[in-house]
């Protein structure tokens, strides 16, 4: 359908036409020109252009071991709600509150109604629970509000995970969700609860949404930047995911190739996109866009094609076999389609309700006399299935692979070819106590025996593509480019800041973190008096003990040498009453804190987190536990179902005291996605930190330098930290923690600079002093990164705290720092009186703390 407002494309020449036909054959990358191209392909060119597809799809299966292989789902279609915010023109599966009344129907169906269709679709041999649903209807509805508040659930995101838990318990079904737009956190709460989730791009036309007419004018859901950020959210936590494409809906060809291509672009970042759906667009009465003419048969089979072209080799290419005649099913595969998505034996397409689902024994027949064979799949597609814990979440891995087909992958076969019917399971096991595993020694062995292998086991694909990792690394250090400052813009910065050391201008803070030589020295001696002037000459310490309770992760931060994959040689696990021992240890040997942190360990049980700062206060009720990171928290509370308020409130009562102000790393989300691949976004770093303030749980704040961040940077984030400061006074310390690049994956993989320089760490140290003056007097610089000269000199740089003794500290060792991992109370005190300044042992919130006896080193 091409409206008045479209704008054309030219029609390609035939010059034109034959060098993208070329470059296809040849198999290189196609620009969003050449796709354009070959979209408008007609007669022989058609001809050839399907061809190539069908070749490239035949090349897939035969490299996949499944040659002659067309899968689809057996699946139940859930349509949870038909309310919706967004106004789409061409929908008609949305409906409002006052026709379901008139209608004798519900506003949502109600969990009962879910578990009976999916446990009659169980019996009908499905496998797959298809939630599809409008988004966020609650925000536009009064009635849906009011239904949701009555069943106790904060939204309709939270009742979908509500009722996919039972579906998986009572049915055995395997939830897909389809709920719209979601947020990082949103997904991260549905992860558990589902193998896969799916939300089609539709197009990446703005215009379509920005003009007035146009179909997807009035629905806020489907801005094309939003939408792609939550595609881009499920490949940060590695959700095996599904999205696509409209055909026809008013963009033009050229439209149609970038929608195609910011696709293929997010697959080779991350590699979640299991599947893309091609649909073509076909008109419904009752719609705004009821007089709209179907796509074009020929302009739709190109869609398929240039799909096949453009996307990776493990992307399978879905259309949807009810939405064309039943002779053109063989056409869609001769185009390069290789799935034909979910169809119910049970339950109409509700989306489609016009256009009924092929017969399942006529579907195979017509396929099988061309040589092809229907194959059932499940959600996830088989190599997300054969992936394990990075993409799969243990609480539904056990449901998978009840249904799943050991050797290929795709849905088991019942003996004699009998249709496999699931089976209700627990969703959760229950929270019993965990062991200790692996290579539990870790914390000493890594001084004396130092690692067993020199990266993780899946170092080849844990981090997403390098080569795009590398370009944005490249990207963020050009657009950071800046003229050398002058001498006289330094001086006139320090003059402001000897006056209103926190009232700078951006601009005058950046001239003071890039001076150098004579100008930098100034700064820190401005710094250093500062500090003077604030906290005195005495440098603090704590005697406290880190404990790494597990480092199996699969998060993908990009610097951490730390991680492991469970079963690696380096990885371990601590039970509870391990780390309540080592907890004990530490306190015997005169520690008043233990500082606890680990790995997003999918296999710990949701009240994992909880249990281990039980453990300890049982062990030691008198020890601090200064704990978890805001990642951490996250993950225990999207893990939980609960918000993040409620989980601190209940670690709190479990005897937390503080938490470490971790894992913020750069607040620049442009920096952390080259940093991390699944780390939390900044804003949900500062939200979990201020929620942290606000239920009494104060923290630490921290800045990880000297990657691929540049000054502006730092000044932002220390910006961002005193705003959160002067809203909650939570933050007892600033720590400045420098890369440590020996075994990090982006250095190693030549995306970041080798750690910061020595005048980096000095501008660091100094700019924090300055820009928190007022805010946050306490600045902590770190002995296991920079040793005792580093220290030295950033004590004289405006920092005023050394830290801990640590007693082990591995996650820095493990990416190659060189100055241990303890240090005594003595080692600690003579980093401080080496240049001449008294030295006090402090307690966590920096108030005093008597001197222990007989303290010693715990090996």
């Amino acid at each position: 359908m091409i409206s008045a407002s479209t704008p054309a494309d030219p029609e390609p020449t035939t010059s034109a036409m034959r060098r993208a036909l070329r470059r296809a054959s040849d198999g290189l990358t196609l620009d969003a020109t050449e796709a354009a191209v070959l979209l408008a392909a007609r007669g022989e060119d058609l001809g050839r252009l399907t061809g190539l597809a069908a070749a490239r799809r035949d090349a897939r299966l035969a490299d996949e071991g499944r040659p002659g292989v067309v899968t689809y789902s057996r699946k139940v279609f859930v349509p949870l709600t038909r309310l919706c915010r967004d106004r789409c023109h061409y929908c008609t599966f949305v409906t409002v509150p006052g026709k379901l009344r008139a209608a004798g129907e519900g506003l949502y169906l109600e969990p009962d109604e879910v578990v009976d269709l999916c446990r009659r679709g169980a019996e009908a041999g499905c496998k797959e629970a298809l939630f599809t649903l409008g988004d966020r209807p609650e925000e536009r509805w009064p009635e849906a509000r009011e239904w949701l508040d009555a069943r106790g659930y904060s939204s309709t995101l939270d009742y979908v995970r509500a009722v996919a838990i039972r579906v998986l318990e009572e049915t055995g079904l395997l939830p897909h969700l389809n709920p719209g737009v979601m947020s990082w956190a949103e997904l991260s709460k549905l992860k558990p609860v589902a193998p896969s989730m799916g939300m089609m791009l539709e197009t990446t036309a703005t215009r379509l949404f920005t003009t007035p007419g146009e179909a997807h004018y009035g629905s806020p859901d489907k801005d094309p930047a939003v939408r792609l950020r939550t595609l881009t959210d499920a490949g940060r936590l590695a959700v095996p995911f599904t999205s696509g494409i409209l055909v026809g809906i008013g963009e033009n060809r050229t439209e149609r190739a970038e929608s195609l291509l910011a696709l293929a672009a997010l697959d080779r970042e991350f590699g979640h996109l299991q599947e893309v759906i091609v649909q073509n667009f076909r008109a419904k009465p009752d719609t705004a866009m009821r007089s709209a003419d179907d796509a074009d048969r020929d302009e739709f089979l190109a869609a398929i094609a240039v799909a096949r072209l453009v996307l990776g080799p493990r992307v399978a290419v879905q259309a949807p076999p009810n939405l064309v005649d039943r002779a053109d099913v063989l056409a869609l595969i001769g185009a390069g389609v290789d799935d034909l998505g979910g169809i119910s034996p049970l339950t109409p397409d509700h989306v489609n309700p016009e256009r009924p689902w092929p017969h399942l024994d006529e579907l195979t027949a017509d396929l099988a006399a061309s040589g092809w064979d229907l194959r059932e799949r499940l959600t996830a597609h088989p190599r997300y299935v054969g992936g394990g814990d990075a993409w799969i979440d243990p609480r539904v891995a056990g449901h998978v692979r009840a249904l799943a087909d050991p050797a290929s992958g795709l849905a088991a076969p019942g003996d004699d070819d009998e249709v496999v019917r699931p089976q209700g399971r627990p969703w959760q096991e229950p929270d019993d106590d965990w062991d200790s595993s692996g290579r539990t020694d870790l914390h000493t062995a890594i001084d004396s025996e130092g690692r067993n292998t020199d990266t993780r086991s899946d170092i080849g694909e844990a981090f997403g593509n390098w080569d795009v990792i590398r370009a944005r690394a490249a990207e963020i250090g050009a657009a950071a480019l800046a003229p050398e400052r002058a001498d006289s813009e330094v001086l006139a910065a320090l003059r402001a800041a000897e006056s209103d050391p926190a009232g700078l201008t951006d601009d005058q803070y950046l001239a003071l973190a890039t001076a150098t030589g004579d100008g930098l020295a100034a700064v820190a001696g401005l710094a250093d008096r500062i500090r003077a002037d604030v906290v005195g000459e005495t440098v603090t310490y704590v005697v406290n003990r880190n404990i790494n309770f597990s480092n199996i992760c699969y998060t993908g931060c990009r610097f951490c040498a730390f991680a492991q994959r469970k079963g690696d040689a380096d990885a371990f696990s601590l039970s509870a009453s391990e780390v309540a021992d080592r907890a004990y240890e530490a306190y015997v040997s005169g520690a008043s804190e233990v500082c606890m942190q680990g790995g997003i360990d999918p296999d710990l049980p949701v009240s994992g987190y909880a249990d281990l700062v039980r453990a300890v206060k049982a062990r030691v009720p008198s020890m601090h536990v200064h704990a978890f990171s805001p990642m951490e928290i996250s993950n225990g509370a999207s893990r939980s179902g609960t918000g993040v308020r409620e989980w601190l409130t209940e670690l709190r009562a479990a005897g937390l005291d503080t938490i470490p102000g971790t894992a913020a790393e750069i607040l620049d989300d442009e920096v952390r996605w080259v940093l991390t691949k699944g780390k939390l976004p900044a804003a949900e770093w500062i939200e979990i930190v201020t929620t942290a303030h606000e239920v009494g749980l104060r923290s630490s704040s921290t800045m990880m330098y000297g990657h691929v961040d540049t000054p502006a940077h730092w000044v932002a984030h220390l910006r961002t930290l005193r705003g959160i400061q002067e809203r909650t006074g939570g933050f007892t310390e600033f720590v400045p923690l420098p890369f440590v690049h020996r075994s990090a994956p982006l250095y190693l993989a030549g995306a970041s600079r080798p750690g910061p320089t020595r005048e980096e760490n000095v501008a660091v140290h100094a700019l924090a002093r300055i820009m928190l003056h007022g805010a946050i007097d306490h600045v902590q610089t770190s002995w296991v990164k920079l040793g005792v000269a580093g220290t030295r000199t950033m004590l004289r740089s405006g920092a005023d705290d050394l830290g801990g003794t640590l007693m082990e500290e591995t996650i820095s060792r493990m990416a190659g720092a060189e100055n241990g991992s303890a240090k005594s109370p003595e080692e600690i005190e003579e980093i401080a009186t080496g240049i001449g300044r008294p030295v006090r042992r402090r307690d966590t919130l920096y108030g005093p703390a008597s001197r222990p006896i007989g303290v010693s080193v715990v090996t």
